[in-house]
This record gives structure tokens, C-alpha cells and sequence, in this order.
């Protein structure tokens, strides 16, 4: 009878080469290899963009909490703002390629990926799923070339998760709108030239949104006055902002047309927490690599690479095992959504499981690399702060979980 043993010999086990060797891969059910010709393409421009172009420096600007503009010209000419938009200067890409834009930026930095989630997701989203012809044909084309950047403004002091409930209130005065509120939490709320702000109106009591421009001279219309959320631990390069509202005077013109209630929100929220998803996974993706090379490469007093013991394998094994599970969840999420078929219960599973998932493989990796998981240099810790904020915006765990909760029973456990 013949013994077939599954133990790497001696010297594999020693070899950091050998440990690395094709073993360290993240995409371990090869998914990528069902991508697209195009899609392919994205995801090397964004990979090799965030590679070459921030990894050098981010830390820097993470450390100082600054945001790098200077990355903004090359950004424009990746050609992926406004992923799945189609026309008016933008790509019109597939959920999957809008995907692979987030995964390979956050894999380098979630700071990045946010600006581009705020500026193009949610602020060219809104605009391109809720205003007329005319109002998409006026922002969306200086948009999709970063001429003009763009935030979006939902979330108040007192109402994140609950934002239904939101006060700021617009009152129409002929040809102008009045808003009168507090917004919180804006990312590029302060140096945005587009920002969708959402009011409820005085006169029916439903949500309209409302586009705030900049003048000529750069400047914010009198009535809006941001300022910049400061100490935070996570997302360090992009700027969030206190936003003050008060007698800002909006031309009726810069009224969405088609937002009449919280429901056409909604739509733009399930439309844009996927995004969320597969940042997660870019930041899990990044973690385990890092984990995984340091395993390899990290020698302790005995001479050999830490990436030969047992309990730091189990420990590779299972963030692997719990990456590809987030990986898999994304991908049948991108193919729902193409077809029409990805519902918000289904959106709200998939950014719950993820964002859980990715904190824990990240935290997993930051323990893996001990003191050195808490320097800037290792990278680790950036992407652990970052999904940090990751499971909080775009619905919370716990708000997706009664999400999925009411889908399943039919009964809300929430007003």
C-alpha cells in the first residue's frame, strides 16, 4: 500500500523562495481568469497606476492628512471615471470592471478609492440616475475628466444610518430653492466644485436633491461653509467636512429632476453599496499578500522563516479561505447586477459579509506582522484603519444585517 504524504520537505519548508512560490497568490480560485479582455485591461491600468503612482507616496500624505491632487491628472487619464455611466465622457464599463477600479485602488489605498467612489459613484451616480438630459449633459462630461471634482452630501450629525430621516429642509422661493441645514461626514465636502445635497422639502415633506456649484473664482456660494473633520484614524488622505448650511440660495435649474422622495435615494444607495464590497476585498486582498510575504520572508531566532510554522499556515490558510469568499460573493454580485436581478437585501448581504471579513483578515495580518503591523512602512495598518471606516459608511454591519433580517422574515425590525 502506498502512503502519499501531504508534508512539504525539509527544505521547502526553509526555502522563503520556495514558500513564495505561487502560494502567496490572492486570487486563488483564479477568478480573474473570467474576466473580460477589457475588464482585464481596467484592472492593469488601475493596478499599475496604484502601484507606480501612490503607493510611493501615500504614506506621506496619509501621515500629514492631506490629500495628494497631484494624482489627479493622472487618475483622468486611466479613463475609468465614472465607471459604469454610459455616455457624456464616461466609460460605461461593466459592474465587474467598476469593480476591479475599486479592488486594485483599495488594494493600494482606500483613501484614493473613497475620492473616487464620493466624486464618481455617488456624485456623478446621483446626478446621472436623477437628473434630466440637460443636467447630466451640464456636470457629468468636466466630471468624467476631473475638471471638476464632486462630493455628496446625505449624511447629517444626528442622522447617518437613519438618514430617511434627515432635516435639512428646501423651501422654494420663485426661481431659487432656500436650503437650511447641517451635513456631516462629507468626503471632499469642503474643495468640491459639484456637491448633491439632499433637503427635504417644506412643502410636501419629500427629499429632493439639489446641485451646489462653485463660482468662477473657486469659491462656495454664501450659505454653504464647510469644514474639516480633523483626528481621524482612518482614511487620513481624504478630507470629510462639517458642512454648515444656512439661506443657501440654489437656482430652481440646479433641482435633480427626477428626485422626488427618499425612495430615489434609495436607489442610488443600492446601486453604489457594491462599490463598498469590493473595496473591502482590495483591502483583504492587500493584507493577506502582505502577510503571506512576510510569512515567507520573516526569520525568528532559530534561523527559519516564520511561514514554516503551524499556527502562522492555519492562520494564512484561513484568510485566504475567508478572502476567497469575498471574492466570490463580488463577482455573483456584479452578475446579478448586469442582469437586472441584484436586489438591495442581496447588496446588503454582500457589503455586510465583506466588510466583516476584511476587518478580520486585516487585523488577522497586523498581528501576523506584530510591531511591525503598527508602522506606516508595512502598510498594514493603513489598510486596517481604512476598513475600519469601510464597515461603517455605506450602511453599517449591523443596519445591513435588519436589512437582510426584513427580507427574510418580512417583518422590520426598524422604523
Amino acid at each position: 500500500m502506498t502512503t502519499i504524504s501531504t508534508a512539504p520537505a525539509a527544505a521547502e519548508r526553509t526555502d522563503p523562495a520556495a514558500v513564495r512560490r505561487g502560494r502567496a497568490s490572492s486570487d486563488y480560485f483564479r477568478l480573474d481568469d473570467q474576466l473580460s479582455p477589457e475588464e482585464l485591461a481596467i484592472r492593469d491600468r488601475v493596478r499599475i497606476f496604484a502601484q507606480e503612482r501612490v503607493q510611493p507616496i501615500i504614506n506621506d500624505y496619509w501621515e500629514r492628512a492631506e490629500f495628494p491632487w497631484e494624482l489627479l491628472p493622472g487618475l483622468a487619464e486611466l479613463g475609468i471615471v465614472g465607471t459604469t455611466i454610459q455616455g457624456h465622457g464616461c466609460p460605461g464599463m461593466s459592474r465587474k470592471a467598476a469593480g476591479m477600479v475599486a479592488r486594485e485602488m483599495a488594494r493600494v489605498d482606500g483613501s484614493i478609492n473613497t475620492f473616487l467612489g464620493v466624486h464618481a459613484n455617488l456624485c456623478m451616480g446621483t446626478i446621472n440616475m436623477l437628473g434630466s438630459e440637460e443636467q447630466k449633459e451640464r456636470w457629468l462630461p468636466a466630471m468624467a475628466r476631473l475638471e471638476r471634482t464632486g462630493a455628496f452630501a446625505l449624511t447629517e450629525p444626528e442622522h447617518g444610518s437613519d438618514s430617511v430621516a434627515l432635516e435639512t429642509s428646501a423651501r422654494r422661493e420663485g426661481d431659487e430653492w432656500v436650503l437650511n441645514g447641517h451635513k456631516r461626514w462629507i468626503g471632499n465636502g469642503d474643495a468640491a466644485d459639484v456637491v448633491v445635497v439632499f433637503a427635504r422639502s417644506t412643502a410636501d415633506g419629500q427629499v429632493n436633491a439639489f446641485v451646489v456649484e462653485k463660482d468662477d473664482q473657486g469659491n462656495h456660494p454664501a450659505g454653504y461653509a464647510p469644514e474639516r473633520i480633523t483626528g481621524k484614524i482612518g482614511k487620513r488622505a481624504i478630507q470629510q467636512a462639517d458642512i454648515v448650511i444656512e439661506d443657501l440660495r440654489i437656482p430652481a435649474a440646479n433641482r435633480l429632476a427626477h428626485c422626488d422622495s427618499f425612495t430615489d435615494v434609495s436607489r442610488v444607495l443600492q446601486a453604489t453599496r457594491g462599490g463598498a464590497s469590493w473595496e473591502a476585498v482590495g483591502h483583504a486582498m492587500a493584507a493577506f499578500e502582505i502577510a503571506a510575504d512576510y510569512a515567507a520572508t520573516r526569520r525568528n531566532q532559530f534561523g527559519g522563516p516564520i511561514g514554516g510554522y503551524q499556527l502562522v499556515q492555519a492562520r494564512l490558510a484561513n484568510m485566504l479561505s475567508e478572502l476567497t469568499t469575498m471574492q466570490l460573493l463580488c463577482d455573483r454580485m456584479a452578475e446579478l447586477a448586469d442582469a437586472g436581478q441584484l436586489s438591495t437585501a442581496m447588496a446588503s448581504m454582500v457589503k455586510m459579509s465583506t466588510s466583516q471579513k476584511g476587518k478580520w483578515i486585516c487585523n488577522e495580518a497586523r498581528e501576523l506582522l506584530a510591531g511591525n503591523g503598527l508602522l506606516l512602512e508595512h502598510h498594514i495598518a493603513r489598510h486596517l484603519t481604512d476598513m475600519e471606516v469601510v464597515s461603517t459608511y455605506e450602511g453599517t454591519d449591523s443596519v445591513q444585517a435588519l436589512l437582510v433580517g426584513r427580507d427574510v422574515t418580512g417583518i422590520s425590525a426598524f422604523s
